[in-house]
């Protein structure tokens, strides 16, 4: 696998981040993407266990800005209204300025951040060309843009397994982790 499309973590759901490996590596904000990553793509329903994490982070000091490539500005509000974080909407992942502007949002250097979604080729590849730490999830539904396909498509072709991960390791609860 390229290196500029491997993760620093990779975890099950949003839920499974802890925020102590977060902290513990100095993360202050999370660029967050919206679809398939907080909640099912094209919907603005969460799960109690998703809104129940946001409000943990929230607690501990940790900011969060959605950065979602999406066009309707009123779907991220409302999914942004909800978990009552920032968000950059028409974002153009992977390019640096989408994510510059989310650290920029948050008023975080790029080390203080972490990027977190459910694709290599938007997500990963974008917090990665910056130099942050990005954090790779599998997508919360097989609904998704037909663009996401076709990315998927090349996710399978340069091999997206955990053992590609950087610096991965087993924890007692078997969930991927540093």
């Amino acid at each position: 696998m390229i290196g500029i499309l491997r993760p620093d973590f990779q975890y099950g759901s949003i839920q499974d981040i802890p925020v102590e490996d977060l902290l513990s590596n100095g993360i202050k904000g999370l660029l967050l993407d919206l679809d398939n990553t907080i909640s099912p793509w094209n919907e603005t329903s969460l799960t109690g266990e998703v809104i129940d994490w946001f409000k943990k982070i929230k607690i501990q000091g940790i900011k969060a800005c959605i950065i979602s490539n999406n066009r309707h500005p009123d779907r991220v509000s409302a999914v942004a209204d909800v978990l009552d974080i920032l968000y950059v909407y028409q974002a153009a992942k992977p390019r640096k300025k989408a994510f510059l502007k989310g650290l920029k949002t948050l008023e975080l250097k790029k080390s203080e951040a972490a990027v977190v979604g459910d694709q290599l080729f938007t997500d990963v590849l974008g917090g990665n060309r910056i130099g942050m730490m990005t954090i790779l999830l599998p997508p919360i539904d097989e609904r998704e843009f037909a663009g996401t396909k076709v990315l998927r498509f090349m996710e399978k072709i340069v091999g997206r397994k955990v053992k590609y991960t950087r610096k991965l390791a087993k924890s007692s609860d078997g969930l991927a982790r540093l």
